[in-house]
């Protein structure tokens, strides 16, 4: 109930915020594209441990090198993960602590809303 009334928090701040502009509304929306990738958002779960390098990311999601170089520099020039060379390796972790957070409030409301539809299936008890 506690998450509802937060929710509902959030949404009258949001609300009480001036409308953006089209330009904040691109901004937006291209930050969402970003994350829309399913590989991208398995990076970001496996930098949720720490920093990693580009080899530990490959093993981490299964991906091929050049897969995974592709998408870290889409997340990294996004501001979403940031880099740093050490040598010959290059180091990955997360840079927008806010980025961590979108996934937990997203994944969050999807497991109460799967697990209310899960409910309508549950058997009956007599």
């Amino acid at each position: 109930m506690l998450e509802i009334m937060s929710s509902a928090g959030s949404l009258a701040r949001m609300q009480a915020r001036r409308p953006l502009s089209a330009e904040a509304l691109v901004l937006v929306a291209r930050r969402f594209a970003v994350l829309a990738e399913p590989m991208r958002l398995r990076l970001i779960q496996a930098l949720l441990a720490g920093e990693k390098n580009v080899t530990e990311l490959v093993a981490a999601t299964e991906g091929t090198q050049a897969n995974i170089s592709r998408h870290l520099q889409h997340l990294t020039h996004a501001h979403i993960l940031a880099r740093r060379k050490a040598g010959l390796q290059v180091y990955y972790t997360i840079a927008d602590p806010s980025i961590v957070r979108l996934c937990e409030l997203v994944c969050g409301s999807l497991e109460q809303q799967l697990a209310r539809q899960a409910a309508h299936f549950a058997p009956r008890r007599k």
